[in-house]
């Protein structure tokens, strides 16, 4: 049996800590879990000995329009939160068209080369903002994308997207292989209230072999099924590319390719992406003894 013992891994840095009443009594259960690393921003400033603010020019992926800048009008910690606020600048006033030339400045920080965890239930309080254009993420990715190859080869974990113009509803979602292939689930909220109104707990249980999505403690989506290639090497051995170590990227992404760009209802105005904690869990071992689904095992006598 391939075992990977955690506690053994220099690489990973663990900081116990005991689990919230409510967490020890909610309807998932933490049991055999122990926390190994956090963020609580109760500071008045970023903690950059673990996270990165990251800087990217407008349209650096999926066509956004935001420019993500190292900026306290962007990024802030204060009362206890994580406050990634995005900003709409006019640039021209006098274009002589009907619409206004605009101009967006938002956040992202990761945890890449300072955070990095093999397996893991990853945790993060928040409230999104609400309006057309609004992308909020929380969401992992491979540390080194040399070990399998460029996105999507080195295999990316989104444990929460919402939408602004459908704050109804969350996403999680798998991306992997060559060519990009993808699971995806979805938690909607039925009972007329959204994600943008109060803060929610999004939660994604990344097991070998398994991952899975909880939105407030309840499962909405599991996933078994991936696969990884690697130029000139084919199909690598399962659960690749889920066996590495990742980072942890929370962003406010403005407009794009999938969730469509800002209309005249969007808000700038007091609208921010609000993260309360980021939380990791972890066993003290995981079994990597793991087959994809359906796969056989032939035993020789």
């Amino acid at each position: 049996m391939k075992k990977r013992v955690l506690s053994a891994m220099p690489s990973q840095t663990f900081a116990e800590g005991a689990l919230d009443a409510a967490q020890q009594t909610g309807k998932l259960s933490y049991d055999g879990y122990k926390k190994v690393w956090s963020d609580e921003f109760n500071g008045d400033s970023l903690n950059r000995a673990d996270w990165n603010v990251e800087t990217h020019e407008k349209g650096w992926v999926n066509n956004e329009l935001q420019e993500y800048v190292d900026s306290a009008e962007n990024i802030q910690v204060k009362d206890g939160k994580l406050i990634i606020n995005p900003v709409k600048k006019v640039t021209d006033g006098d274009t002589g068209s009907t619409k206004e030339a605009a101009s967006y400045t938002s956040g992202r920080v990761s945890t890449q080369n300072k955070q990095t965890f093999i397996y893991g239930r990853f945790e993060c309080r928040a409230k999104v903002p609400k309006g057309q254009g609004y992308l909020p993420a929380f969401w992992l990715m491979a540390n080194d994308e040399n070990v399998y190859g460029q996105w999507p080869r080195c295999g990316e974990i989104d444990c929460m997207e919402v939408m602004g113009q459908e704050t109804n509803k969350a996403y999680g979602t798998l991306h992997y292989g060559n060519p990009h292939s993808q699971s995806q689930g979805t938690y909607t909220i039925t009972d007329g209230a959204d994600f943008s109104d109060d803060f929610h707990i999004y939660t994604c249980d990344w097991e070998p072999g398994k991952i899975t999505w909880y939105v407030d403690g309840v499962k909405y989506h599991e996933e078994s099924e991936w696969h990884s290639t690697t130029v000139g090497q084919g199909t690598l051995a399962y659960p690749a590319p889920f066996d590495q170590p990742f980072y942890i990227i929370l962003n406010l992404a403005v407009g794009g390719s999938w969730v469509g760009n800002p209309n005249d209802e969007t808000s700038f105005e007091n609208n921010p992406y609000v993260i309360d904690y980021v939380r990791v869990y972890q066993k003290d071992s995981y079994d990597e003894d793991v087959k994809r689904p359906g796969e056989i095992s032939l035993v020789m006598s």
